[in-house]
């Protein structure tokens, strides 16, 4: 039975780590074996990765950190995601490929990162992308009370704004696979909305 990949999208602070845990509680309740990961992140090599791509003391070519994403993710996809969804199960994942076609393709050739990602991923796609969107000066305000986290949060609102932009091109390209979300709302509302995109009951 082939499982089914559920990915999260939207710039920081829409409350994507929250509702994946809600998402993963009322599956489990509903029968399904879930498992719950992150990018970059999953493996032992990707989470070293990820040290060093959110590292804001470390300097990085958009380039640099286009190709150590791709390399974490091959190491992700073919030890955790992959293995997951042949057993069956459903994996939902913080971030995937969408992340880098918006966040590196402000400075790289997006068809080129398309063709890495292939490379990197050996085809696998998101079945379905839930993104959630939110005012990015709101959001803001959200995120200055815990501190900013790492080099993409230090970009600032404008930065921010570009994310936004780029993740609703992408809905607007690939409608049957990415899903928008109003993330402002309630986390409860939010949540029934998620589930409705997905066809839970």
């Amino acid at each position: 039975m082939k499982g089914k990949f559920i990915t999260f999208e939207g710039i920081d602070g829409t409350g994507k780590s929250t509702q994946i845990q809600m998402l993963a509680e009322r599956l489990q309740n509903l029968g399904y074996q879930v498992i719950v990961t992150r990018e970059p992140g999953g493996t032992r090599v990707a989470e070293r990765v990820r040290e060093i791509v959110l590292d804001a003391q470390l300097p990085l070519s958009a380039r640099s950190e286009a190709l150590l994403f791709m390399a974490s993710r091959s190491e992700h996809v073919e030890k955790i995601i992959r293995p997951a969804l042949l057993a069956g199960k459903v994996v939902l994942c913080d971030r995937f490929c969408d992340s880098t076609f918006v966040y590196q393709g402000l400075h790289c050739d997006v068809e080129m990162l398309r063709k890495l990602n292939f490379i990197a991923t050996e085809g696998l796609m998101p079945d379905v992308t839930v993104v959630l969107d939110g005012d990015p000066e709101m959001l803001l305000q959200r995120r200055t009370v815990r501190g900013v986290q790492d080099r993409f949060e230090n970009k600032g609102l404008e930065f921010q704004k570009q994310l936004r932009q780029g993740f609703l091109a992408l809905a607007k390209e690939e409608p049957e696979r990415i899903k928008v979300v109003d993330g402002m709302a309630s986390r409860e509302d939010v949540a029934v909305a998620i589930a409705s995109c997905l066809k839970i009951s």
